[in-house]
């Protein structure tokens, strides 16, 4: 399985980060080595003094699909959760700078954490679906499906261009603002519509 993800999908985020407004998604790619483990901590890699959470709205693939329209991307996932995007954030500034990659700052072990999915039939709008990250028990982002530059569906159908979606595939679809450093015992839990979908410890 391969993991999709979306930047600038917000623009409160794109605003805090002071990044250019992009006039189609920004994609890049987590190898499956990315994701945290079930019931493992989040280490915090040497590599970095800055690594940021990101809450995101995320979903499963469950149809092979290729050049999906719009209007039938909704066929191809049955699930939705919530995940964390880790970004060493000292090595992405690093990389931008330089016009790099961002993987090494994006893509490393264990920086993808992937909740618990939910099936989509019990919302009753995914254009309209809450999520919040909450540390130490502390509120730190909030989101909402209806603030994203594109919509889950329109996401689908944008990625399938460039890439097969094959049954377990995952897509990462933004975060909005909020984004700041953890550290080592932090506690980091995630919601969505209030329901707790993953916790997670820091090291």
């Amino acid at each position: 399985m391969k993991i999709i993800c979306i930047g600038r999908n917000y623009a409160s985020h794109i605003e805090e980060l002071k990044n250019e407004r992009p006039l189609e998604p920004v994609v890049f790619l987590k190898p499956d080595s990315a994701i945290l483990l079930k019931q493992h901590p989040f280490v915090i890699p040497e590599f970095s003094e800055d690594i940021h959470h990101e809450i995101e709205l995320i979903v499963k693939i469950s149809k092979v699909g290729k050049y999906i329209e719009p209007k039938f991307a909704h066929k191809y996932y049955d699930e939705i959760s919530i995940g964390i995007d880790f970004t060493a954030r000292d090595l992405q500034a690093k990389l931008k700078e330089k016009g790099l990659p961002w993987e090494k700052a994006k893509a490393f072990d264990g920086s993808a954490v992937i909740g618990e999915f939910l099936p989509k039939s019990q919302f009753v709008s995914l254009e309209n679906v809450t999520f919040e990250l909450k540390n130490n028990n502390i509120t730190v982002q909030e989101g909402n499906s209806n603030k994203m530059l594109w919509n889950i569906d329109e996401l689908v159908s944008y990625v399938s261009q460039f890439f097969t979606l094959k049954i377990g595939d995952i897509i990462f679809t933004g975060t909005p603002e909020g984004v700041a450093a953890v550290k080592s015992d932090d506690v980091l839990e995630g919601f969505l519509e209030g329901q707790k979908l993953f916790r997670i410890q820091v090291k």
